[in-house]
């Protein structure tokens, strides 16, 4: 391994081990309020990210161990389980219902959101595929089958968000594979079409749009979030409030622990502290994409740009949500955010960035 293998491996899981305190310590104070009031006591969702954290990291551990990750038919089985559990999140009594989409399966006191997982499985998929054609022509209807089926599940539930995050990353892997780039330009225009059509089809969803657009038309209904995002990030000048000093966070930000955490921590700690945030996702984005562009193995290529996309691009999205430069989607922050699921997906596709990236991938 080369010298600046091992600094782009160091940088990167660097990144993602201080993003992931930087979580505990705001969903602590983001969650501090909510917790008094649902359990009389501020710690609960601090403790709960903790606990998601330790398993999340055990799983990162058996990844960068287990030898079948490289192999073909691990990821054919990643794939259809994740298909089979995007149906059963869809069946009444299985599918838990929050928010106004059917995105979990509820397990006891235990949630699961398949979409999370599913992005992961599609990058594996794909790669998988995509790293056997050395030579061979490159498009397949079958790899776009592999991307628009589970878009289609997922946004029955719905959950446009997660189905747009996993489309760009599939993508990406795509134009890594060597797709034309006049099959995105057609692609480009069939999407709009059709992200149109689904505007259309759901009136929140347009609803949103006007909200993005001018929050203030309806101040206490469709744009509520994001003017009170936008008092939090907006006052906050080059220093914040101080830590745990958050206004928002009394019930004026609903949930503000999860999607809207980075207008909690703009919010305390300002201008300065909240870019030294988007800083970290900026080094950890650079240091995977190096990574991958290190690669001569097509298959850890494609593996490592996809999950490097996948993250990137959640991380952009989720931001531009919460300083009003993107319409509202339920989209949660890498490694900050609090939740299972979003964590454990999250180390999961770092565990695969650093056993594909260090060319360990297929052993």
């Amino acid at each position: 391994m080369h010298a600046l293998e091992k600094k782009l491996l160091i940088l990167f899981a660097s990144a993602a081990a201080a993003l992931s305190l930087l979580g505990i310590m705001f969903v602590h104070s983001a969650g501090s309020y909510w917790g008094e009031i649902h359990y009389g006591d501020t710690l609960p969702f601090a403790l709960k990210q903790g606990i998601y954290l330790a398993v999340a990291l055990a799983a990162a551990a058996f990844i960068l161990r287990f030898r079948g990750v490289g192999n073909k038919r691990f990821w054919n089985a990643v794939y259809i389980l994740s298909i089979i559990l995007l149906v059963g999140v869809l069946i009444p009594g299985i599918g838990a219902v929050r928010n106004g989409s059917q995105s979990w399966i509820a397990l006891g006191p235990i949630s699961l959101q398949p979409a999370e997982f599913t992005k992961i499985a599609v990058i594996g998929k794909l790669a998988s595929m995509l790293g056997e054609q050395r030579g061979r022509k490159v498009f397949r209807l079958s790899h776009l089958t592999v991307i628009l089926l589970p878009a289609g599940l997922i946004m029955l539930q719905p959950d446009f968000g997660s189905m747009m995050i996993m489309t760009v990353s599939a993508f990406c892997v795509l134009l890594i594979a060597g797709y034309p780039l006049k099959f995105f330009f057609g692609l480009g225009a069939a999407g709009a079409a059709g992200i149109t059509a689904l505007i259309a089809a759901a009136p929140y969803r347009l609803d949103r749009i006007k909200a993005f657009l001018d929050p203030w038309s309806d101040p206490l209904g469709s744009g509520f979030q994001g003017i009170q995002s936008l008092l939090a990030v907006g006052p906050a000048g080059l220093l914040g409030y101080g830590y745990g000093q958050s206004r928002q966070k009394y019930l004026y930000l609903p949930e503000p622990q999860n999607d809207f955490i980075f207008a909690i921590i703009a919010e305390e700690i300002g201008f300065i502290g909240s870019t030294a945030v988007i800083l970290l996702f900026f080094l950890l984005t650079a240091s995977a994409f190096g990574l991958a562009a290190r690669q001569r193995d097509p298959f850890s290529l494609q593996m490592v740009s996809g999950m490097a996309a996948m993250l990137g691009f959640q991380s952009f999205l989720n931001i531009g949500v919460v300083t009003g430069l993107l319409p509202v989607t339920g989209v949660t922050l890498p490694f900050i955010s609090y939740g299972g699921s979003s964590l454990l997906a999250a180390w999961i596709a770092a565990a695969l960035i650093l056993r594909f990236g260090s060319g360990g991938g297929k052993g």
